[in-house]
């Protein structure tokens, strides 16, 4: 397991894990991993985590880009129950630092991701 897993304080990596892989949560990357970890620790909110690593089969399976930030482990999908929630993390991720922004916006959950080989600065909808 990847020592940054010793200074995260609201995740394990098993709420990161594939569902076809179990363990491979440890897999996520640690600056993106801590991220969440501090938007989570700024909103003051418990954070869901309903997709972390995907294995390439899985990525397949659930409709999702064969590039990926998932594939990397530099992306997550957060559970939002309403607007309220979908909002204040958003707009906290946007206020963080460092300031690489994507945003994927979807009726029951937010995907945030820093995967540097993809664009920057892009929010989007599903």
């Amino acid at each position: 397991m990847a020592s940054f897993w010793d200074d995260v304080e609201y995740f394990k990596f098993s709420e990161f894990d594939c569902k076809s892989l179990p363990g491979s949560g440890a897999r996520m990357d640690g600056e993106f991993v801590i991220l969440l970890d501090n938007l989570r620790q700024r909103i003051g909110r418990s954070m869901v985590i309903t997709s972390g690593f995907r294995a390439p089969e899985h990525n397949r399976s659930v409709g999702g880009s064969p590039n990926s930030a998932h594939l990397r482990g530099m992306a997550a999908d957060i559970r939002c129950n309403d607007s309220a929630h979908r909002a204040l993390i958003i707009l906290t991720w946007l206020a963080m630092e460092p300031p690489v922004k994507r945003i994927g916006i979807a009726n029951g959950f937010v995907h945030l991701d820093i995967d540097r080989s993809l664009p920057d600065g892009m929010i989007w909808l599903y």
